[in-house]
């Protein structure tokens, strides 16, 4: 897991500006105590000042006094927040009225600090899904230029040493595209590269799977994964891709020199793009599961900005990690 260190690491020499829109949920409240304690970011808590307080107070959480916590009924930057909304979702119809009671959203109002260059990036999902965090990181910071939608990574750490980067991987789209086409795979491949490199600092070696290894199958399945190669290439031609291959074929050395001889990726691939969500959410829980591995994620790419999902299951821990994670995130946005 030393990966992860030199991410807190990072994170501690560069803090960064992180949201928490759910700052008076009590895991959400005692992972931010152990974070500024730690001095891992500088954080944003959203709620209700005065509860917020006196739940830290209840648990000895002292260190709670060093975040900032804006009120979302009372902030004096409402009305700034509220007409950024409107100009942005005005064209989809919204109104200012309207735009002023969404703005009091915690989940819409983090994006909204981002947006205004108020706060680096965001973290939620203790209590609500997905989708309600995604939907108002798609309304207002949207996705990167040359990117069309968000996907899902997990960093995955083995036991099983002798692949990927002494067992590290990263492993997309496990989270979010149930079928993505070959433009959303391709971007999907180019996006994961890009966290292999800013979260793992590793330079990235691109699987594109399939169950076939160059032409060894036709099927238009294949097919998909075959013009995602292409594209990827175009979209980011110094990158060490190629597809599409089987697993072991990525993954396994002799294998790989058999079925994809010459192949930059074949037989070492630390980055491995699954052709469709079942494919990727089934994998990496096979992994997890049967090896034992660490799975940190998801980690959500291709917004504008840094915004990451919880699980409304997740413990005091995990929300300390995807912090780190999140920060890391933001500080390599800034080096782009």
């Amino acid at each position: 897991m030393e990966i992860l260190q030199q991410m807190l690491k990072r994170a501690q020499e560069n803090p960064q500006r992180i949201v928490l829109p759910e700052g008076d949920e009590p895991r959400t409240l005692e992972a931010a105590n152990i974070l500024l304690r730690d001095k891992i970011a500088d954080l944003i808590l959203i709620g209700d000042p005065q509860k917020i307080n006196e739940m830290a107070a209840e648990k000895g959480f002292e260190y709670i006094k060093d975040a900032k916590i804006v009120d979302p009924l009372n902030d004096p930057k409402m009305p700034e927040y509220a007409n950024l909304l409107f100009e942005l979702r005005k064209a989809k119809g919204m109104t200012l009225e309207q735009a002023t009671e969404k703005v009091k959203d915690p989940l819409y109002l983090g994006c909204l600090m981002i947006k205004n260059g108020d706060a680096d990036g965001e973290l939620a999902g203790a209590r609500g899904t997905t989708a309600d965090t995604i939907r108002p990181a798609f309304q207002i910071l949207k996705t990167r230029p040359g990117v069309h939608i968000v996907s899902g990574a997990f960093l995955m750490f083995t036991p099983a040493t002798h692949l990927g980067e002494g067992g590290f991987l990263v492993f997309a789209d496990c989270a979010v595209n149930p079928c993505p086409n070959a433009q959303e795979l391709a971007e999907i491949a180019v996006t994961t590269a890009e966290t292999a490199r800013a979260l793992g600092g590793i330079e990235p070696r691109v699987a594109m799977l399939s169950f076939s290894s160059k032409g060894s199958a036709k099927h238009e399945l294949v097919d998909k994964v075959t013009e995602a190669t292409r594209i990827a290439h175009e979209m980011a031609p110094e990158l060490a891709l190629d597809g599409e291959l089987q697993l072991d074929a990525a993954l396994v050395e002799s294998v790989g020199a058999q079925k994809a001889p010459g192949s930059p990726v074949a037989g070492k691939a630390n980055v491995l793009v699954f052709p469709d969500l079942q494919a990727g959410n089934i994998g990496y829980k096979l992994v997890e599961r049967f090896s034992g591995a660490d799975a940190v994620g998801p980690i959500l790419q291709g917004i504008a900005a840094p915004v990451n999902d919880l699980s409304r299951g997740c413990k005091v821990q995990d929300i300390v990690q995807m912090v780190i994670i999140t920060a890391n995130q933001a500080i390599g946005a800034k080096k782009n």
